[in-house]
C-alpha cells in the first residue's frame, strides 16, 4: 500500500465573501482559514503529505501563513492554475513520478474555504477511495419546491438529490490518468469526481457528510464558521 496525500485548494480569490483578497487566508479563531485544514492533515497518521496550492502570485503569502501558524508541520507549496481544475492538474502533476511508482496511491482534495472538516471524514474517505476508487463526502437535500402553474409544489424525490462537500479522494493513478485525458481533450470537470467518472471505470462512492462541514461563502459564515470551531464538543475532535 502506498501513501496518501492530502492536497488544500487555496488559488481561487473568493469574491462573494466580500474579502479584499484571497479569502483562504481571513483570519479565523486564532488562525488563517487554510491553516485549520492544513493542520487536521498534518496531524493524520493516515497522511504522510500535505500540499497547499496556492494562488499565483501568493507563494510569500502561504509560506509565511504556514511557518508562522504550523511551525511544526511540513506543507509542501505548489502554484495553482486559472480555474479549479488546473489547479488540480497542477498538483497531479507535480506528485506524478510518486504516484506513477506507487509511492502514493491515494490522494484526497480539500477546499480551504472548508476550515471544519474533521479528521474522521478525512479517513473515511481515504479508505473508501482506497477499496473502490474514489469516495465524495454528501449530505441530502430536502425541502424542495418547484414553481408550477398552480404555484408551489413539493418535490416528492428530492431525497436522491445530494449537497456534495469535500474531501473528495481517489486512487492516484486513475485520477492522474483522468486529468491527463482532460488536457489532452480540452475538458474541464465541475468539480474533482466528474472528470475521474469521464475517463475512467473507478467506483465513486458517496460517504456521509458532515453538517457543520460548512463552505465559506458569503460573510456571514465566518462568524458560523467561528462558533462552531470555538464551541467545547466540535466537529474536530483532534482540533
Amino acid at each position: 500500500m502506498g501513501e496518501a496525500v492530502g492536497v488544500v485548494l487555496a488559488a481561487g480569490l473568493g469574491t462573494r465573501v466580500g474579502a479584499d483578497g484571497n479569502k483562504a487566508y481571513l483570519p479565523l479563531s486564532g488562525r488563517s482559514m487554510v491553516t485549520w485544514s492544513l493542520h487536521t492533515l498534518s496531524t493524520l497518521p493516515e497522511i504522510t503529505r500535505t500540499v497547499l496550492v496556492y494562488r499565483q502570485g501568493e507563494r510569500e503569502l502561504a509560506r509565511d501563513s504556514v511557518a508562522s501558524e504550523l511551525p511544526d508541520a511540513h506543507v509542501e507549496l505548489v502554484e495553482g492554475g486559472q480555474t479549479r481544475h488546473g489547479s488540480e492538474f497542477r498538483v497531479l502533476q507535480y506528485l506524478s513520478a510518486d504516484i506513477e511508482s506507487g509511492a502514493v496511491d491515494v490522494v484526497a482534495i480539500h477546499d480551504a474555504a472548508r476550515p471544519l472538516a474533521g479528521p474522521q471524514l478525512f479517513r473515511t474517505a481515504i479508505s473508501v477511495a482506497r477499496e473502490f476508487g474514489g469516495a465524495l463526502p454528501a449530505l441530502p437535500i430536502g425541502g424542495l419546491v418547484r414553481v408550477g402553474a398552480g404555484g408551489l409544489e413539493s418535490v416528492a424525490d428530492s431525497g436522491a438529490l445530494v449537497r456534495v462537500q469535500t474531501p473528495q479522494a481517489f486512487r492516484a493513478r486513475e485520477l492522474l490518468h483522468a486529468y491527463r485525458c482532460a488536457e489532452a481533450d480540452g475538458f474541464e470537470g465541475t468539480d474533482t469526481s466528474s472528470c475521474i467518472e469521464r475517463y475512467t471505470d473507478a467506483q465513486v462512492r458517496t460517504i456521509p457528510g458532515d453538517a457543520t462541514n460548512l463552505k465559506v461563502t458569503y460573510a456571514r459564515d465566518i462568524a458560523v464558521a467561528e462558533r462552531l470551531l470555538t464551541a467545547p464538543a466540535g466537529p474536530a475532535e483532534s482540533r
